[in-house]
């Protein structure tokens, strides 16, 4: 056999590309595939015009570096997808195998034509070549095969919504076209290789093993009516690889340039960050009311979306019998946008030059019509959806800037949050306890306020439920007598700290957060403050992150980090052994939002006697107790309890103490184990309780600070 005058024999491996498709067949194949990348290409650009048809202006360039690292780990090795391992493993499969086998492919039905570019592809790299497509083909079957299984078979909860099934029609047209592209390229092999290896004398078809195999299959053939089915599977090959390509941009299979995107593009501000809104003086409008307040990017994240449904598995929300699907939220979002997009792009190609577009009012409410109003206000803000999604898709603040239209512009949300953001404005705590009282619980322990002392190295910053809530007060004191015993020096503020501002922020109320941030900003660097710690994550993260907006830089610590340091350093002792089961729960705002998993658990390792146990759910994918997002000031009337389910999750693994590093889950898991009725079982303390009994305090833990007392009288 010859092809171009290269005689192919054994030491001169390799194979022609066109084999039994003679002139002007090749011509033919890539005027086809032209058409097919032109229908492509077309499809791409109307939706880029929709891209920019709606939506406030957003920059995602900055730090390239950072964004080509994501693309490069996330996009192109799939790390962010192996956090959960048989999706991970199967979509690997398909990703890996597909995107060897299209540059392969283009590889191989060039190097003919370009042989100055590539004069080694024969010999030993030829027969290399072969067995490495072989086996990167046959991985795309494979994961073929386990995503039909999982899709059909499986049917997962987080695949549908409330077991409804997502539309399946497109994605069986998307295995059908892909698994087809594979197929029939081992079919074609395998007629290639009966003739090439019984008439031509190949030797070496065995490196095409799969292809091979089949060809063996074949035996009583007549060799002319295996050249015919090969010529009918060549062009059958080819239009569904032309067909698979011109359907990308119209199907779901838009995510394998869509996702690759949002990776570059996701955000690289702090975990959790939410934008604040920077011109109350000025602006007519506040928050996401309708699809055009959102900025573009948002509802690129929408269109972005694979509806994996990694995000509703592990959503609180959705697993408590909540109307919240992150997922769905997304799809709602993109089925509106396709919709009004057309609508704004018409209304603009029909504006005279330099005029400005007359568009029609939006048929439908974002939050009502688009949004169920239950669905905004279920969302605690664990940020599980945002940790978990492999194309960093951004659920939280577009669900905060609907939450901000409610409240600041409708004046429309929950009764509970009504009272507990007016005590919030007139009493600076959701309780509306006098502030003269905010620093009661430090009298007896000779702990000074910075009014008194400002020279101090450490500002504690207490806190609206260290300072008020019965059973925080006592976190208080015993993380404050751990301070003392470690000769650290720290002030408070007393009756001059104020709420954080996290609860109103993260509930949409930006206007009283940024109220609240201002007067603790205005006090601290009044008294110069540089370091601050915190026993709320809550007060952590906003005055680590959001405080810097308006002036507030300083070095924020968490309780854990200061009593895992000085432990490391011999500062305190920890002598007194504990007994029992414990089991450590992860606040969202220390481990999420924070990054924050170790030191308390370093801590409870420290502790003399610990046996300690993780719940199921731990660490990143730890479940919230259900009070961040300012859920923690309001009623549950719809499914069941959070924070219940998670101290369903302690009661699993027989735990005898929930440990915790934050006053909302304190509180939340000590009413979770009130509700299961486990209160002579079980007992819920913060880590600081924990170490300052093991310091051998002489105060035994058990009952100076019982479980049973909550949040004060006034706030009832």
């Amino acid at each position: 056999m010859t092809h171009g005058g290269d005689v192919y024999s054994v030491g001169n491996e390799g194979r022609e590309v066109f084999w039994n498709a003679p002139f002007p067949s090749e011509l033919i194949l890539f005027l086809f595939a032209a058409i097919a990348i032109a229908i492509c290409v077309y499809g791409f650009y109307l939706r880029w015009q929709m891209w920019k048809a709606i939506g406030r202006p957003e920059k995602r360039t900055d730090q390239p570096g950072e964004r080509i690292k994501s693309l490069l780990l996330n996009g192109l090795l799939q790390i962010r997808t192996f956090k959960e391992t048989f999706p991970g493993i199967m979509h690997a499969l398909i990703f890996f195998g597909f995107f060897v086998l299209i540059f392969g492919a283009a590889f191989d039905a060039t190097h003919f034509h370009l042989p100055f570019l590539v004069p080694f592809f024969n010999g030993t790299f030829y027969l290399w070549f072969s067995f490495i497509m072989e086996v990167f083909g046959l991985a795309v079957l494979v994961g073929i095969v386990l995503a039909v299984w999982r899709k059909y078979i499986q049917k997962p909860d987080r695949l549908g919504y409330r077991g409804k099934a997502d539309a399946v029609a497109d994605d069986a047209i998307i295995l059908l076209l892909i698994g087809g592209i594979i197929v029939t390229g081992f079919l074609l092999e395998g007629f290639r290789l009966y003739v090439n290896v019984n008439v031509d004398g190949y030797t070496w078809g065995g490196w095409s093993f799969v292809g091979y195999a089949f060809s063996k299959t074949l035996t009583g053939i007549s060799y002319d009516t295996v050249k015919v089915l090969h010529k009918v599977t060549w062009w059958l090959h080819a239009f569904i690889a032309f067909g698979f390509i011109a359907y990308l941009p119209f199907s779901k299979l838009i995510h394998i340039v869509l996702a690759p995107a949002n990776q570059y593009m996701k955000s690289l501000k702090p975990a959790g960050y939410l934008e604040p809104i920077a011109d109350f003086e000025t602006a007519e409008s506040f928050g996401v009311g309708q699809l055009e307040d959102f900025t573009w990017k948002q509802i690129f994240n929408s269109d972005a979306c694979l509806k994996c449904g990694r995000c509703q598995d592990g959503c609180p929300a959705y697993l408590s019998g909540k109307p919240l699907s992150p997922k769905k939220l997304h799809q709602d979002i993109k089925e509106y946008w396709l919709e009004r997009a057309p609508v704004v792009m018409a209304a603009k190609k029909a504006a005279q030059e330099g005029e400005e577009p007359v568009i029609p009012e939006p048929e439908k409410i974002m939050v009502g019509d688009v949004i169920d109003l239950h669905e905004l206000w279920a969302c605690t803000n664990c940020m599980y959806c945002m940790e978990i999604c492999p194309i960093y898709n951004e659920h939280v603040p577009m669900i905060t800037g609907m939450r901000q239209y409610k409240v600041l512009m409708e004046a429309d949300f929950s009764p509970e949050l009504q009272l507990t953001y007016r005590n919030m404005e007139n009493n600076s705590n959701p309780w509306g306890i006098g502030a003269h009282m905010r620093g009661d619980w430090a009298k007896e322990l000779g702990i000074k306020t910075l009014a008194e002392d400002p020279s101090v190295e450490y500002l504690f910053y207490v806190g609206c439920s260290g300072s008020f809530d019965d059973r925080g007060k006592k976190v208080s004191v015993a993380f404050a007598k751990i301070l003392k015993e470690a000769g650290v020096s720290f002030g408070i503020l007393g009756e001059e700290e104020g709420c954080c501002g996290d609860s109103a922020m993260r509930g949409g109320n930006e206007y009283l957060s940024q109220t609240l941030a201002q007067m603790n900003i205005d006090v601290m660097n009044g008294y110069g403050v540089k370091k601050i710690i915190c026993t709320c994550p809550h007060g952590y993260n906003t005055l680590k992150k959001d405080y810097p907006h308006f002036g507030g830089n300083f070095e924020v610590y968490h309780h854990t980090e200061i009593i895992a340091d000085l432990i490391a350093k011999g500062k305190i002792k920890l002598k007194k052994s504990v007994s029992g089961l414990f089991t450590y729960h992860d606040s969202c705002f220390l481990g999420r939002y924070n990054d924050i998993y170790e030191q308390p658990r370093n801590i409870l390792a420290a502790v003399p006697g610990m046996n300690l146990a993780e719940m199921k759910r731990n660490h990143a994918k730890s479940f919230c107790c259900g009070a961040g997002g300012g859920r923690m000031w309001m009623e549950e009337d719809i499914g069941d309890r959070i924070n219940d389910m998670r101290a369903d999750q302690a009661i699993e693994i027989k735990a005898d103490t929930i440990a915790v590093g934050c006053p909302f889950c304190l509180t939340m898991m000590s009413d979770g184990i009130k509700d299961r009725a486990m209160e002579e079982k079980m007992k819920a303390l913060d880590i600081a309780e924990i170490v300052w009994q093991a310091m051998d305090s002489g105060e035994p833990v058990e009952e100076a600070m019982t479980p049973e007392e909550g949040a004060p009288a006034e706030a009832v």
